[in-house]
């Protein structure tokens, strides 16, 4: 089962004209074995069913963040008075003991 590049493309192009998407996307993810550098009988022999393609969007900067949502009964805090910022509620500012 030495089969090049080019033979698996047109096997996977013609799968994909007779609907048989199953075949296709098992000769693709061979195509991309053997791109990858595994030679032709490990990537004949391997099992790709568990595969899963990342999405597209979903490389980058950035994008293994969590996105944080706000509970629907949020309301933002109220805006600190500024005549009253950096005094402290006992008395002074900062002194020292």
């Amino acid at each position: 089962m030495d089969d090049s590049i080019a033979t698996l493309t047109a096997r996977m192009e013609a799968a994909a004209a007779a609907m048989d998407f199953e075949e296709a996307r098992r000769l693709r993810d061979r195509i991309a074995l053997l791109r990858g550098g595994a030679d032709s009988a490990d990537a004949a022999a391997a099992d790709t069913d568990g595969l899963t393609r990342q999405q597209p969007g979903a490389m980058g900067l950035g994008t293994s963040r969590a996105r944080l949502s706000r509970p629907a009964d949020w309301t933002p805090p109220r805006k600190p008075d500024p005549m009253t910022t950096g005094r402290s509620r006992r008395g002074g500012r900062g002194r020292a003991d």
